[in-house]
């Protein structure tokens, strides 16, 4: 018979015996009610001699007529206290609502007695567990004539039987837990002794099948070779345990990544009598972490490599904006000078800045931080714009450009991402055409979808190379001297942009030499959708001619100088500084209405130069432009929560100064 059925056994026999000294007390406080006066000291002497329970009559309505030490006691009343008062007030209330009390003496009237465990409630408002007996007491015609009652107080019980079956549940929670651990017991010499269900569904042996078997089993072929069972347990008898993390092979054998823990058993003469094995399969928790560090490792590269294209673009733009401002100063000054040389100059350099902006679009795309600002779109109209913005390298190579393009097809997208698409594809067309080629843009309605395709003559692309083209950075075309250029992002970013208008794009060539073709297909809107009016700026002239201080400050002097030169050739009033500390100082003498700040200032940043500006007298609201090589989405968030009106991202071009300025003004400029 096992300890804890002994245990049931022995509680349950204690509760009998409880329950019978309980019966014995109340069955005599009923027959020495009935004996009279004349035992009346052998009854008081009786009650009050038994302090351990409480034991008072009740009328037949369930009034309290006596009282004994033992009650005042356990519930806290003095006999003048409680006598005359209703039995009730020792039950919570919910019970008493619910006709509790007068259930008992109902069933004590017909049965004779009435036993109940439940809480029961104190003077002071605590409860207790208690054990309560009450018996119905007739006189000698068998009449009733009240109820004498018994309570004990068992709450230290109750608690230790709560604690005991508390601890039960732990212990069977415990064992069935066990089917994730392999545990099983090792003779000395490393024999399985044990097998339990765990280890059964870890390692996918039967009992039957394993047990007599060595360890060894369950350990990679070139483990056992090295003795590393061997020096297991060797480890374990020395040191009472080992531990250790690696893969252990399974009936199946297949691996899987193990925690083991060994120790050593042993008698109490302290001879070695086995070890006890613990194995538990951590493969998919060593799975996670690894994951999670090549996670960690992309995000951190990511992250590393999203600071460098900022910090690039940046870099690539500081001297892109000065070089850029002189070219259109020299145009202003002496347009029929150095023509050609200029032009030169101004198209590289625009391709350089179309090389920084793909960089940066390729950061943001990766990010997630491409938002489309969608309307009604004409395809046409932005295919035209995709032209302007292709045309001075098709010019340069003296491409021919055929375009079959329909009006009114139209579709509900970004106009600016849109144009970006076409005009990448116009400019992946015109880098792998030989000059003087043929380049072909066309579009269609193809039932629900306007495709867009532009076809050239040039290079064509090989069959294996075909899945690839839309691949980040993939430049296969390129011929060993780089002569077509570029970073290889144009296609990736046209691949995205399209897919994030719900669109497709796709390429076709019929091999080297052959030239090909790429279509877009953006979801169509119905044919009667006209595009929505475009709201123009106001003619030139619509407002009064003005002129206004303007406030430049850059660490560049070459940026510094040849911006303010160039607008102070149209008229403005310009106030340069180097550094913030001379702009604070020069800002109150000259009043400027407003500031383009460069961000990346030394001793004091931009934002902080803004800041310290409106804190000026009379300069509280003065219009902030901040000029920068950076053109991030958080850049441009921190402008505008750094309260500048604008952010202009260099190379910055004339045009977009004077539009900058003169929405700032309310009016053209001078």
């Amino acid at each position: 018979m096992s300890n804890q059925t002994l245990r049931d056994e022995a509680h349950a026999q204690e509760i009998d015996r409880r329950i019978q000294l309980e019966a014995e007390l109340s069955d005599q406080l009923a027959t020495e009610t009935r004996r009279g006066a004349a035992n009346d000291d052998l009854f008081r002497l009786l009650v009050e001699s038994v302090t351990d329970y409480a034991i008072f009559m009740l009328d037949l309505r369930g009034v309290v007529t006596t009282w004994n030490a033992g009650a005042q006691r356990l519930k806290g009343y003095r006999a003048d206290e409680i006598i005359g008062s209703h039995f009730s007030r020792f039950y919570q209330a919910a019970e008493v609502l619910a006709g509790k009390c007068a259930h008992e003496l109902e069933v004590a009237l017909a049965t004779g007695r009435f036993e109940d465990e439940g809480w029961r409630v104190r003077k002071d408002g605590s409860t207790f567990w208690a054990s309560v007996a009450i018996a119905a007491v007739r006189d000698d015609a068998g009449v009733p004539i009240g109820f004498a009652k018994v309570t004990r107080d068992l709450t230290d019980q109750k608690a230790e039987e709560e604690r005991r079956l508390a601890a039960e549940e732990r212990f069977r929670l415990l064992v069935e837990s066990v089917q994730d651990y392999a545990l099983l017991i090792l003779d000395p010499e490393g024999r399985i002794a044990t097998w339990n269900v765990g280890a059964e569904r870890i390692k996918g042996y039967a009992a039957s099948e394993i047990i007599g078997d060595h360890f060894s089993r369950f350990y990679p072929a070139e483990d056992v070779a090295a003795g590393k069972c061997e020096h297991e347990l060797e480890v374990a008898a020395r040191e009472g345990r080992f531990e250790d993390e690696n893969w252990r092979v399974r009936k199946d054998g297949s691996q899987f990544w193990a925690n083991v823990v060994i120790s050593a058993i042993r008698d109490r003469a302290g001879a070695l009598v086995g070890y006890s094995k613990v194995t538990r399969d951590l493969t998919e928790r060593r799975r996670s972490e690894v994951e999670r560090t090549a996670r960690l490792a992309a995000e951190q590269a990511s992250r590393a490599k999203d600071e460098f294209l900022a910090m690039l673009g940046h870099e690539l733009r500081n001297p892109l904006a000065p070089i850029l401002t002189a070219l259109e100063l020299m145009q202003l000054r002496a347009p029929d000078t150095f023509e050609r040389e200029r032009t030169v100059i101004l198209r590289q350099v625009r391709h350089v800045g179309r090389l920084v902006d793909d960089l940066l679009d390729v950061s943001r795309i990766t990010r997630g931080e491409v938002q489309l600002h969608v309307d009604d779109l004409d395809v046409a109209e932005t295919i035209n714009k995709a032209i302007e913005i292709a045309s001075p390298l098709l010019e340069e190579r003296t491409h021919e450009l055929i375009t079959t393009v329909a009006r009114g097809l139209m579709v509900r997208g970004d106009a600016v991402r849109l144009a970006q698409v076409v005009a990448n594809l116009l400019t992946n067309a015109a880098k792998y055409t030989e000059r003087g080629g043929v380049i072909t843009i066309s579009t269609t309605r193809e039932s629900e979808r306007i495709a867009i395709r532009v076809g050239d003559n040039g290079v064509g692309i090989a069959p294996e190379v075909q899945p690839h083209v839309f691949d980040t950075f993939y430049q296969s075309r390129q011929a060993i001297d780089r002569a077509q250029g570029g970073l290889g992002l144009g296609l990736a970013i046209v691949r995205t942009l399209v897919e994030l208008h719900g669109g497709e794009v796709k390429v076709a060539s019929a091999g080297l030499g052959k030239g090909s073709e790429f279509t877009v297909w953006i979801p169509a809107l119905p044919a009667s959708h006209a595009p929505r009016p475009v709201i123009g700026t106001p003619p030139r002239g619509a407002l009064p001619l003005r002129s206004e201080g303007i406030l430049i400050v850059d660490d560049n002097a070459d940026a510094l100088g040849l911006l303010g030169d160039a607008l102070e050739a149209r008229g403005l009033i310009i106030h340069r500084a180097h550094d913030a500390p001379s702009a604070l100082a020069l800002a109150p003498k000259v009043m400027p209405r407003i500031a383009l700040l460069d961000v990346g200032l030394p001793v004091m940043d931009g934002y902080e130069l803004g800041r310290r500006l409106r804190e000026l007298p009379g300069l509280e609201a003065i219009k902030l432009v901040a000029v920068t090589g950076y053109g991030q989405a958080s850049d441009l968030a921190r402008s505008e929560a750094a309260g500048f009106e604008a952010h202009l991202v260099k190379p910055i071009s004339l045009a977009v100064v004077h539009r900058t300025i003169e929405q700032l003004l309310g009016g053209p400029i001078v």
